[in-house]
């Protein structure tokens, strides 16, 4: 790359070679002016305020790739199923969504195309839902320019990868609710696990099909579970009786179903004695109390993954323990948080 350097007073009739950026703090950050722009005696005073003493002229060499058009490689190479790139700005590129759905992040490969020299990726945090229209990532060289070299590798990298970013829709799945408990069963007390299990599932676009009531038997826990997977329960929720206590049956319960138990307990506050697993293609959530008296927990972490069609296992659930902690917020700021955004 060749660069001349001309003083603003001397650069009527040149051309940028670059955007030159206005910032007013809590205003206006923008480009003032944009590469390509003749310059004229009027730009010059304003220019001047902009700390823009000299004008440089960019000259390509061989081997050489210009910051806007490396941006667009950039972008069109990272973003995946789902999403759409537009730019660039001041040589920035952008990844939108085209869906709702879950956002997933290729790590490994992310963090290979920035080891790269000159170039960035940074993105959301992988499994964050998100909307038609969210902002997803952006994409850049540092420089003013990039060698072909470098930004072919980025190109292979993310072939290689097969997809760096998607976002998976989510699907519509039909819910079973078994609640358990002889006090709920007996109208001792009113249920609130189903308006919370129900209210959880509708904000994805599924529906709950039923919701039965049991006592603290464990056969008539089993039978329960069976039936709403026979009939055509895509997902199936089992609250209450998790703990140790003598009276507490639901896990066992769901072992005698013939399921196959992903995880019995998870690294996850609030959400300690949750279990994961699977009969036949049919997940079954083992949800205890504290899915009914906190806002936020397990559930809200791995639904959206169930409900975009993934298969979670328990190493899924173990790798929750960074960042698995919930700091109990009030007023809960869940997803602006931490809870569940350590995990790759």
């Amino acid at each position: 790359m060749k660069l001349q350097t001309i003083r603003v007073e001397d650069a009527v009739g040149k051309v940028l070679s670059h955007d030159i950026t206005k910032i007013v703090k809590g205003e206006f950050k923008g480009a003032s002016f944009k590469k390509g722009r003749v310059i004229n005696k009027k730009d010059i005073p304003e220019l001047l305020k902009l700390g823009k003493e000299n004008i440089y002229v960019l000259e390509l060499e061989q081997g050489e790739v210009h910051e806007d058009e490396a941006g667009a490689r950039l972008g069109a190479a990272v973003a995946g199923e789902n999403t759409e790139w537009r730019g660039p700005k001041e040589s920035r590129v952008n990844i939108y969504a085209c869906c709702d759905g879950l956002l997933k992040i290729n790590v490994p490969y992310l963090e290979a195309l920035n080891e790269l020299p000159d170039v960035i990726l940074s993105t959301l945090l992988n499994n964050t839902v998100v909307k038609k229209g969210d902002l997803l990532a952006g994409t850049k060289v540092i420089p003013l320019m990039v060698q072909e070299q470098t930004l072919a590798e980025a190109e292979k990298i993310c072939r290689k990868a097969g997809w760096l970013i998607k976002v998976i829709p989510f699907k519509a799945h039909k819910a079973g609710v078994v609640i358990t408990g002889n006090e709920v069963c007996k109208k001792r007390i009113r249920d609130a696990f189903g308006p919370v299990i129900t209210e959880k599932v509708e904000a994805f676009g599924s529906s709950v099909m039923s919701v039965e009531y049991v006592p603290d038997d464990r056969d008539e826990i089993r039978e329960k579970i069976i039936q709403m997977a026979d009939g055509g329960a895509e997902i199936i929720f089992v609250t209450g009786g998790m703990s140790v206590d003598p009276d507490d049956v639901t896990p066992k319960a769901i072992r005698l179903t013939g399921a196959v138990v992903e995880k019995y307990g998870a690294p996850a506050l609030p959400g300690a004695m949750f279990m994961l697993a699977y009969l036949g293609d049919v997940p079954v959530l083992g949800i205890p109390a504290c899915g009914m008296f906190f806002k936020t927990t397990i559930v809200d972490l791995l639904l959206p993954r169930l409900l975009a069609d993934e298969k979670i296992r328990g190493s899924d659930i173990v790798a929750l323990a960074h960042g698995g902690l919930c700091r109990l917020c009030d007023p809960c700021r869940f997803p602006n948080c931490t809870f569940g955004k350590g995990t790759k």
